[in-house]
């Protein structure tokens, strides 16, 4: 099989069926841009659940005067109540699952409230004994946090025992929607960059259609026919392909990198090393969709 013929034949159908080529890369990168969104988003998900749930608390808050609920009735906590929440926490069932725990006051409570609320109107109308006091409890497995709940839930003295994780849920659940809602679109286009890739092989080989069936007459192998086709569909693809991948890049680059990265200093974001990752896939989804529907649809060419 002579590389250079059938190298000019993918460029005259190239140069033939100039605009479908044009919108075959355009679907193709358009669809893979939202194939690795979405496995960047599925990357970034999986990287926040894993930092952001190692360092969740769960988070002991004892009786206030003001407290009227749980156990409460508006009456603190008492320093043996208080004692015995710590004996609990340090007792043999719990002390295997914590890896640390420490004691907040009042005067601490309300030094980070100042902290966290610093311009706040209402911060002024805030005062220590309205914040409760509250152990923070570190756990070894964050899904053993029942545990830890139901033990401490119904102790007197105690208001509430929250998981941190469950604020956390939400914006997890948050972008796991936008992740498959990427997904979904890029499905969509993928569908309909096979078509198109499909029916610009079928356009170009009905173009040559006579020139095929001569080639069939005197001996060329169905491979032979059907290869400059197929390169036609690959080629094209793999370009939107390379197109997708560089846009993936640069998104990670300046967006995630030079500026959410920067302006969220405390959260782990993809990198590059993430996109070298994903850049491969995108290249074998294109070249490898491109050439499933070419020679499917070249395949009906190849009978006398």
């Amino acid at each position: 099989m002579r590389f250079g013929l059938i190298m000019s034949e993918v460029a005259g159908g190239l140069k033939r069926n100039l605009s479908m080529v044009v919108a075959v890369v355009l679907v193709t990168f358009i669809s893979l841009t939202f194939v690795g969104a979405a496995m960047l988003l599925q990357l970034q998900i999986g990287q926040m659940k894993g930092y952001w749930y190692d360092r969740a608390e769960v988070a002991v808050y004892l009786c206030t005067d003001v407290a009227d609920g749980g156990n409460c009735n508006s009456v603190a906590a008492t320093a043996e109540q208080i004692a015995q929440v710590k004996d609990q926490l340090s007792s043999a069932p719990l002390k295997p699952l914590i890896t640390r725990f420490e004691f907040e006051n009042h005067e601490q409570a309300y030094a980070k409230y100042q902290q966290q609320f610093a311009g706040s109107k209402s911060s002024g109308f805030v005062t220590p004994d309205f914040l409760p006091e509250t152990y923070w409890v570190n756990l070894k497995d964050p899904s053993q946090s029942d545990v830890l709940v139901e033990s401490l839930s119904g102790k007197p003295g105690v208001d509430e025992v929250v998981d941190q994780r469950k604020y956390l849920q939400p914006i997890f659940s948050a972008l796991g929607a936008a992740s498959y809602t990427a997904i979904g679109i890029a499905g969509l286009m993928l569908i309909a960059a096979v078509l198109l890739i499909a029916m610009t092989i079928r356009l170009s080989a009905f173009s040559r259609r006579r020139e095929l069936g001569i080639m069939r007459l005197v001996g060329a192998s169905n491979r032979f026919i059907q290869t400059p086709f197929i390169l036609e569909g690959v080629i094209a693809a793999l370009v939107g392909s390379v197109a997708a991948g560089a846009a993936v890049f640069v998104g990670v680059k300046f967006f995630v990198q030079d500026y959410l990265a920067v302006m969220l200093k405390s959260t782990p974001f993809v990198g590059l090393d993430d996109v070298l990752i994903v850049v491969p896939v995108l290249l074998v989804i294109g070249a490898s969709l491109a050439a499933i529907s070419a020679s499917i649809a070249i395949s009906r060419y190849l009978k006398v």
